[in-house]
């Protein structure tokens, strides 16, 4: 199923080699890395380009963004080169893996000069200088079908710097006194890429008064809800209005979600909601957030975001 208001990483994959070292031997495995990755239908592609140089890792970079690729791992098949391995992790757009081949057997070890552990660790040494985030698993050197499974689970770590990266943080009303905990900086949330729409109870009863025209769609709405409830709705009455506050959510999503491609909200209801809008708004919430659109009350834009990564990693 294809998940909504939710990204959908393509990995690109670059093989690596120091220019004394054999690049046919990252070509080998970089090949058998892409067939178990194919196995496990892990939406990745090759560059075309084994990166022995800086001009190379610029062009690698570059053919992968044209790919459409959106994260991206690096590969060590031998040693590999720190500054120019390094230097394709800083220009990706996107998250980043590095990871490294363990070496099949002894014979390959007395035809082929790999030590592609070696190389790890002075690339991590590189990354360090150059402050890059880059994701390393707990177990980075393995043999392809051990790293294709380790950039599988990068796969969800992808959508989640993806998402939150694009993500717009739709909030309604400031933090109720009683709530503390919601009350919250929002300088780290713009750090991790994202924005945040910070908007008064006001605007929201008001887009809600503008809403009660659009008649046929709040009906259809309406008996959405009383389909999905099977008939143990104790106040029919309300699903009028709780469709027409769904579909207000729901324009104003539309309408506002700008230059960003993903959106949740956070919104004040608690106390006052209730007697303005005549209400609680907690199962619009709930449908909201089976569509792939988190909810979180009260303002918790952490809560919110928290809400968002949970689905991107868990898809």
């Amino acid at each position: 199923m294809k998940l909504v208001n939710t990204p959908e990483v393509k990995i690109g994959v670059v093989g690596v080699s120091r220019d004394c070292f054999p690049a046919s031997l990252t070509q080998r495995r970089l090949d058998a890395l892409m067939a178990e990755l194919k196995k496990r239908k892990v939406d990745a592609v090759a560059s075309t380009v084994i990166v022995e140089n800086e001009a190379q890792a610029l062009a690698a970079c570059d053919e992968l963004v044209a790919a459409g690729c959106n994260a991206a791992v690096a590969y060590l098949g031998n040693f590999g080169p720190e500054a120019p391995t390094t230097l394709f992790l800083q220009e990706f757009p996107g998250p980043v893996m590095a990871c490294a081949a363990a070496e099949e057997n002894k014979g390959v070890l007395a035809a082929d000069r790999g030590d592609a552990l070696c190389g790890l660790l002075n690339c991590s040494y590189n990354i360090g200088l150059r402050r890059l985030d880059v994701h390393i698993p707990e177990y980075p050197v393995g043999l392809p079908r051990e790293l294709a499974a380790k950039i599988g689970d990068f796969v969800a770590v992808a959508r989640v710097v993806v998402g939150v990266a694009n993500l717009k943080v739709f909030g309604f009303g400031p933090r109720p006194h009683d709530f503390f905990a919601c009350n919250a900086p929002i300088q780290p949330l713009y750090d991790l890429g994202a924005t945040v729409m910070e908007n008064s109870e006001l605007d929201l009863l008001a887009a809600f008064k503008r809403t009660a025209g659009q008649k046929a769609a709040i009906k259809a709405i309406a008996a959405d809800m009383a389909k999905e409830l099977k008939g143990c709705c104790r106040w029919p009455e309300l699903l009028p209005k709780l469709a027409q506050y769904e579909l207000t959510l729901m324009n104003f999503f539309e309408e506002n979600l700008g230059a960003s491609s993903y959106g949740v909200f956070a919104n004040k209801c608690w106390p006052a909601f209730e007697e303005a809008f005549g209400f609680v708004p907690c199962y619009v919430n709930s449908r909201l957030a089976g569509r792939g659109i988190p909810v979180a009350c009260e303002v918790d834009l952490y809560g919110a975001v928290s809400e968002y990564m949970h689905q991107c990693a868990t898809g």
